[in-house]
């Protein structure tokens, strides 16, 4: 057998390897990974919201978006110098956005407008033209159009109800591009594919399933969050070509075994990987009872004397009646992990501090994250 036809033997090995490494968890290359060079850009912008009803800024509290009025005023032939006024249907806000990757002059992107002053809602404005920056200082595309808020808001004489973000919203389409990111992305003899989980079996398993499409040394894994695709070696017509043949392959991606837990929402996130070894717990309430009964004495009548307050004070320590240690049995998969610590019938807050105490003891095999 000549080496070149070896070499197609053992892609094909491997192509008939990898799908029984995937399984039914495989995943599209494209959301595993990000490409080098076919990212986005932040803009951001300054501007100003007209025509709410009467829920603007108080230009008392919020100077800002008096001068950017009387700036815009002037730009278009009104002279409002040394004016007073006094409106309350306009608010200053900050515009963002996202150029996406290979934006064309005159494409749409959507905006997000926020109010920066004491505005109490953007219902019912309108965004004004608002140029927005990149990094670099350049414009690269004008926001304008009407302001779509999340919220909602309801006043009377004595009480008001707000409900969601009415100072935040979107406008979308709001924006037109302006300029374009001046890249060319058919140029690049090379593209790095970066994971966004980074792993060593998950990047050499990307590296064996691009080989394998195209029956040649194609990609190498640089390291755990990196595989270097050669566009010369796919021999296709540009990099725009190779990563469309690429992108809808598919990998079984490896994580590492990990808890999440969340002391704020009493939330528990466990990876299918997570294991536990046989380990006892015990686990009580305490209450505490602090009661004050002040009393207040008196001396007699006609008695010299004056009325003082003897402070009394009740303490008490009750603890919850409970079976003792429980036995948590060492579980080899993730229902039996569950079904192990649910035994304990405790709840959500309570299972947080015990999976706290057995990862203490070494017990946990599993990356444990609190947040």
């Amino acid at each position: 057998m000549t080496r070149a036809l070896l070499r197609l033997a053992l892609f094909a090995l491997f192509g008939a390897l990898i799908p029984a490494l995937a399984g039914a968890q495989a995943i599209r290359l494209k959301d595993l990974v990000e490409f080098d060079g076919v990212r986005g850009n932040d803009l951001v912008g300054y501007g100003l919201v007209v025509g709410l009803n009467g829920t603007g800024d108080g230009i008392r509290n919020a100077p800002f978006t008096e001068d950017i009025m009387a700036s815009i005023l002037e730009r278009l032939g009104v002279n409002v110098t040394g004016e007073q006024f006094r409106p309350r249907n306009v608010a200053a806000v900050m515009v963002t956005a996202t150029l996406p990757p290979f934006a064309r002059a005159g494409g749409r992107i959507d905006v997000t407008v926020s109010a920066i002053g004491d505005a109490r809602s953007l219902l019912g404005g309108t965004l004004v033209m608002t140029p927005l920056n990149g990094a670099d200082g350049q414009i690269y595309a004008v926001a304008q159009g009407s302001v779509i808020a999340g919220g909602a808001e309801v006043q009377g004489d004595a009480a008001q109800i707000v409900q969601g973000v009415p100072t935040a919203g979107v406008v979308p389409a709001g924006a037109r591009v302006e300029r374009e990111i001046d890249f060319d992305f058919t140029r690049l003899a090379q593209v790095r594919l970066a994971l966004r989980a980074p792993d060593f079996t998950t990047a050499g398993r990307i590296e064996r399933v691009i080989n394998a499409e195209f029956g040649r040394t194609v990609a190498a894994m640089l390291d755990a969050g990196t595989v270097l695709v050669d566009i010369g070696a796919a021999r296709m017509a540009s990099p725009a070509h190779a990563l469309a043949r690429i992108e809808n392959l598919t990998v079984a991606p490896e994580t590492r075994a990990r808890v999440v837990v969340d002391h704020r929402t009493g939330t528990i996130v466990m990876g299918a990987d997570v294991r536990i070894s046989r380990v006892a717990v015990a686990q009580g309430n305490l209450t505490l009872r602090v009661e004050e009964e002040p009393i207040v004495v008196q001396p007699n009548p006609f008695a010299d004397g004056e009325t003082v307050v003897v402070p009394r004070t009740r303490l008490g320590i009750e603890e919850e009646e409970r079976t003792g240690l429980a036995e948590v049995t060492g579980g080899t998969s993730l229902s039996e992990v569950v079904a192990g610590l649910n035994a304990l019938g405790v709840s959500p807050r309570e299972m947080i501090d015990i999976l706290t105490s057995i990862s203490a003891a070494g017990a946990l095999h599993a990356e444990f994250v609190v947040r």
